[in-house]
C-alpha cells in the first residue's frame, strides 16, 4: 500500500478537496425527522455514506456522536467505516486521542492497524501531553502506511491560551508541534511526495496581532475545519494557508448533512463545494 499521504494526494486531485464531516449529533437526527436512537444513528449515518462516500475524497466520522450510543454505536461505526472505503472515500476518524505509553498503543492498534474493526486511513490526536506522548501513533501509522492529524492551531475561542502560549525556551507551543510535523515529514519532502503527518488548523484562525506569523508548511497535508457553515471561505483558506493552501484539506458538515436526508442535495453540494475549493490551485 501506498503511504496515507501519496493517498490523499491522489484522492484530493481526483476527488477534490472536502472532507466531510458525518456527525449524527441529536439535532440533525431530529432536522432529519429521526429519533435520536441507535435506529436512527444507523439511517442517518449510512444514507450520509450512501450519498457522499463515492463522490467526497475523505469522510470524517466523529467517534462520539457514535460512542454515545454503547457498543450498538460503535457497530453503526464500523458500517460507517467499512461502506465508506468500498465506496473508495479515504476514512479520517475524528477522536482526537491523546495519552502515554501502552495507552496510546492500544488507540494506535485500535484505529490505525488494518486488522481492526475499526482501522481507518487517518486520525485525529491531540499533543498536549509532549510531543513525545505521539509516538506510538506516528510508529504504528507508518507501519500500517497509515496517517495523524496533530492538533496544531484550533479555532474555539479557548485555543489560543494554550497553543500560543510561550514556553521557556521562547518558542510557542503550536510553534514546536508545527516544527514536530515538519520533521516527521522531512523524508517524504525529500522524495518529491506529500508527507503522511498533518496538521489540524481552523478554516477561521487569526495569525496573532504581536510576533510572527505562524508557518503552516509543514510538508504535509492540514484538515482545516471550520469552512463552510462554520464560516470558513475558500478566501480564509487562502489568505490563512498561502503557498501551502493546495495541501488543505477542507472540513465540513453541518452544510452538507443538513440537506438530508434528500442523498441527491448531499452528493451535489459535495460536487458544487469541490468546485469551489478547486479555485485554491
Amino acid at each position: 500500500m501506498s503511504t496515507f499521504g501519496t493517498r490523499l494526494h491522489d484522492a484530493m486531485a481526483a476527488r477534490g478537496r472536502l472532507c466531510v464531516g458525518i456527525d449524527p449529533h441529536a439535532a440533525l437526527l431530529r432536522g432529519w425527522g429521526l429519533d435520536d436512537d441507535v435506529a436512527g444513528l444507523e439511517r442517518f449515518a449510512l444514507s450520509v455514506v450512501e450519498a457522499v462516500a463515492p463522490v467526497a475524497s475523505v469522510v470524517k466520522p466523529q467517534s462520539a456522536f457514535y460512542e454515545r450510543f454503547g457498543s450498538r454505536g460503535i457497530a453503526v461505526l464500523e458500517r460507517v467505516v467499512a461502506e465508506s472505503r468500498a465506496a473508495g472515500a479515504l476514512v479520517l476518524l475524528d477522536v482526537k486521542r491523546g495519552d502515554i505509553g501502552s495507552t496510546s498503543q492500544a488507540y494506535a492498534d485500535a484505529y490505525l492497524d488494518p486488522a481492526s474493526p475499526l482501522g481507518v486511513d487517518a486520525i485525529t490526536v491531540s499533543p498536549y501531553l509532549g510531543l513525545g506522548s505521539l509516538d506510538p501513533f506516528v510508529d504504528t501509522a507508518r507501519r500500517h502506511d497509515a496517517g495523524v492529524f496533530v492538533l496544531a492551531l484550533t479555532s474555539n475561542p479557548e485555543g489560543p491560551e494554550v497553543q500560543h502560549a510561550v514556553g521557556a525556551d521562547g518558542v510557542r507551543v503550536a510553534d514546536r508541534v508545527l516544527d514536530h510535523l515538519r520533521g516527521l515529514n522531512a523524508e517524504a519532502g525529500s522524495l518529491g511526495q506529500l508527507g503522511s503527518f498533518g496538521a489540524v488548523v481552523g478554516a477561521t484562525i487569526a495569525q496573532p496581532e504581536e510576533g510572527p506569523a505562524f508557518d503552516l508548511a509543514t510538508g504535509g497535508p492540514v484538515l482545516a475545519p471550520g469552512f463552510g457553515a462554520q464560516g470558513g471561505t475558500v478566501d480564509d483558506l487562502r489568505r490563512i494557508f498561502g503557498a501551502s493552501a493546495s495541501h488543505v484539506l477542507a472540513s465540513s458538515s453541518r452544510e452538507v448533512l443538513g440537506l438530508g436526508p434528500d442523498r441527491l442535495a448531499m452528493r451535489d453540494a459535495v460536487r458544487a463545494t469541490n468546485d469551489e475549493l478547486a479555485a485554491l490551485g
